[in-house]
């Protein structure tokens, strides 16, 4: 099982308070190619008010590389804290099977990926004045190699992280299910209050991340690893990265359509959380046989 497989005798909670803080301590490392860039260029990043601003200032692809430089070197980090600290093989935090099933990570990433692509070109046909054409070639194949290759290594870390390592660490606290859950989904959003999104749609936006921390953290404790979560985020971000971005949004990019209408909040937050999330779930529960959810979701263990 994904979370009783952890030794708390062997590995107890404070273990994992450590390996987080040497985690953090490495992410903080990978930003320091930013500083220094902004730094020389004489770009102020210090007011939160003014960041979209001055990552606007920086050439979209340099923005993107620099701002997922953080995770190439926190990856490496995750694995040193797994296999060093706590002794470990660095797939137990991946999956409790046997080996680490790709053809889950790809087909989530392939549905979530279809499925995200009909929604854009959808809206895009509807709401067409709402959007600019912004394909210009060069560019983009220079977005298309930096996200292809950055951006699974982001959205991995987050899950290895979030999914993965603070999970089994908070059930080495919690001796349960359900608090590992709730615990790692609003820490997942909290840490999301810093995105230029929050500010430009509200503080309601957190339920956004929370909510999505809770569809991304049932799905791995109802299959027993992570691959469909690691799949689902890949999709997600590298999909949005590629077709359409806006100026208030997380990831500036040379994207084929930058949105330019107000942005909302409520409606699509609801059908997301509400509809979207749960026939997903429905899916994979479907094709993977998940059964005894009370139990895969809330039990307790010693």
């Amino acid at each position: 099982m994904f979370l009783e497989i952890i030794d708390s005798k062997k590995n107890p909670f404070i273990k994992y308070v450590k390996g987080t803080l040497i985690i953090i301590f490495f992410h903080f490392i990978g930003q320091i190619p930013l500083s220094l860039y902004l730094i020389f260029n004489n770009l102020n990043f210090e007011n939160s008010e003014n960041q979209i601003y001055v990552l606007s200032l920086i050439p979209p692809n340099l923005s993107l590389f620099l701002i997922l430089i953080p995770f190439l070197i926190t990856l490496p980090a995750i694995w040193f804290v797994v296999t060093k600290l706590h002794i470990q093989p660095f797939k137990i935090i991946i999956t409790s099977k046997s080996k680490i099933d790709y053809q889950k990570i790809i087909f989530a990433f392939l549905l979530w990926g279809f499925i995200s692509v009909i929604m854009i070109v959808s809206d895009y046909i509807i709401y067409s004045e709402d959007y600019k054409l912004n394909f210009d070639p060069i560019p983009f194949i220079t977005l298309f190699f930096i996200a292809a290759l950055m951006i699974p290594i982001q959205t991995s870390v987050e899950e290895l992280l979030f999914r993965g390592y603070l999970m089994q660490g908070f059930g080495t606290l919690f001796k349960n299910r359900w608090g590992p859950l709730l615990s790692t989904s609003i820490i997942f959003g909290l840490l999301h209050l810093w995105n230029p999104e929050v500010d430009k749609l509200g503080l309601e936006l957190i339920w956004y991340y929370i909510g999505t921390g809770l569809f991304l953290g049932i799905i791995t404790l109802m299959d027993d690893g992570m691959e469909l979560a690691l799949g689902f985020h890949a999709a997600n971000n590298l999909v949005t990265a590629l077709l359409v971005t806006a100026s208030w949004t997380a990831f500036q990019t040379e994207s084929i359509l930058i949105d330019n209408s107000e942005p909302s909040l409520g409606k699509e937050l609801l059908i997301t959380l509400l509809l979207i999330y749960p026939i997903i779930t429905i899916i994979f529960a479907k094709k993977y046989q998940w059964k005894d959810w009370k139990k895969q979701l809330t039990n307790k263990f010693e």
